[in-house]
């Protein structure tokens, strides 16, 4: 037996290091690395731009890497991104979340026969994002940071320092809490918030791994943690608070229609959605903040915008009144949300994923198509672009790079050709967030309300920081970045930034 195993062993590893897949007709290169079944896995999660960026320069704009057990093929021009789009029913993201989320967050597939029609209410809730109910939500959204501002920060005076990420982290954790959620019954702020906080940052840091569907239990203490951020969410403790956002109740009435659904069930998609809702706002919220301390000419430039929308809506700065800004006004700020715009492209790490449902030639524009296989996954990877001068000159921040003339700019060429795709911090296509919306009010609001409260400085003898080139989403220096902060003297524009 023995004799016969070993030189059967032997083979198939031979075929693998010689290339047992095969490449057919019109496939892109295939770079599969030494590594079985990791392949270049360990070299992209290192600094994934650097590695793209030696691939592209071997291979060109088009390449299949071994990643993982996978098979992804990397499009790296961001022309042809329009073309990948249009094959939504050869090129689907569904079956992707289908897949992975449900483990993840440890909830039963949705697309199930137990759950008919479960899967088509959820993609229907994501609407109370939208128009009016998004109106309401944003509103609530503010009243909420300025609770969490005035209990928390106004009623000091003097310099206070602190971390730039657990400061955000700790205003728009419990503000977007608030705001989806609702308040409990007998009080205004929940209890247990910094517990769990602190689980939501342990089960974060290991959400790539298990969205890879790397199982839970090998990571020491991940199910408790897990378990405990499930169970805030409980139905019989959520039923109990007020004030929750129509999202979310739409949300809890629709599970409750779905007897099969266990409670446990259903608090593990609440827990889902906090996340969704926080994962990449809170870092970006962070990027954009560092991004204007560190540039007191541009931090100027918006405080003065920000300013001038006040006076012009005869709005008291008073730190006893709550600040009233409404979505129009928030489109009068283009250098904020251009500021935002660049820490996007700056600190995003999207990917954009499309798994291949049948063997097919996938076209590229009248010139140009690939063989793709059933199963290999399709990654469309902004980053490159971000980074290319030809679209981008002086990739360095530049806060205004986003407006021409008092508008938004909105042209960016490669190759002489207008690009329709020049920025995907909240992905493309069938994978675009529905969530966008709410996300860049939250950013917005946060940063309008330190900028017209406090004065800010980064604290001395810090480097200057950029974001790390490898994982998903917006991505933190390991570094703590700290600042200085205190109450502005009447509320004005005075010495400090």
């Amino acid at each position: 037996v023995y004799l016969i195993c070993l030189p059967c062993s032997c083979f198939f590893l031979l075929l693998y290091l010689l290339g047992a897949f095969f490449l057919r007709e019109n496939e892109p290169p295939l770079i599969k690395g030494w590594i079985p079944f990791l392949g270049k896995a360990l070299e992209f999660r290192k600094d994934s731009l650097k590695f793209l960026l030696e691939q592209k320069r071997k291979h060109g704009d088009i390449f299949t890497v071994r990643m993982a057990g996978k098979y992804m093929t990397f499009v790296l021009d961001p022309l042809l991104y329009p073309h990948i789009i249009k094959h939504s029913q050869q090129l689907d993201f569904r079956e992707f979340l289908q897949n992975t989320t449900p483990r993840t967050f440890g909830y039963p597939p949705v697309h199930s026969k137990m759950f008919s029609g479960l899967k088509e209410q959820i993609a229907y809730s994501f609407t109370l994002l939208q128009g009016n109910n998004l109106t309401l939500l944003t509103e609530r959204m503010l009243d909420n940071l300025m609770l969490v501002f005035r209990q928390d920060h106004l009623g000091h005076s003097g310099w206070r320092s602190g971390s730039i990420y657990q400061f955000c982290l700790s205003m728009m954790f419990e503000a977007t809490l608030l705001t989806m959620y609702g308040h409990p019954a007998a009080a205004t702020r929940h209890g247990g918030v910094s517990a769990l906080r602190d689980d939501f940052l342990k089960f974060d840091s290991k959400f790539h791994l298990l969205v890879q569907q790397v199982p839970i239990w090998l990571f020491w203490g991940m199910k408790a943690v897990r378990k405990n951020l499930i169970n805030y969410f409980m139905p019989d403790h959520i039923s109990r608070w007020t004030d929750m956002s129509e999202f979310i109740r739409m949300r809890m009435e629709m599970f409750e229609d779905h007897e099969n659904l266990r409670d446990v069930d259903k608090a593990a998609h609440h827990f889902a959605m906090l996340w969704a809702a926080l994962t990449n706002s809170v870092p970006a919220t962070f990027w954009a903040m560092y991004y204007l301390l560190s540039h007191p000419e541009a931090l100027q430039v918006v405080r003065q915008e920000i300013q001038e929308v006040f006076q012009i809506s005869d709005v008291e700065f008073s730190s006893n009144t709550n600040v009233k800004l409404h979505r129009e006004e928030m489109d009068k700020l283009p250098y904020l949300e251009s500021a935002i715009k660049e820490s996007f492209r700056l600190s995003s790490v999207t990917m954009s994923l499309r798994v291949v449902q049948e063997d097919f030639n996938l076209r590229l524009g009248e010139s140009r198509s690939i063989a793709v296989r059933e199963g290999d996954i399709i990654i469309m990877y902004p980053q490159i672009m971000y980074f290319d001068p030809e679209i981008y000159e002086e990739p360095k921040f530049r806060f205004d790079r986003y407006v021409h003339n008092g508008a938004e700019k909105t042209d960016f060429y490669k190759d002489n050709q207008k690009l329709k795709h020049y920025l995907m911090p909240f992905g493309l296509g069938s994978s675009l967030c529905p969530g966008r919306f709410f996300a860049m009010s939250q950013i917005k609001q946060f940063l309008c309300l330190m900028l017209l409260y406090f004065d800010l400085q980064l604290e001395d003898g810090q480097s200057h920081f950029e974001p790390r080139k490898a994982g998903l989403g917006f991505k933190l220096h390991s570094a703590d970045i700290r600042f200085r902060y205190r109450l502005r003297a009447d509320n004005k524009i005075d010495g400090g930034y």
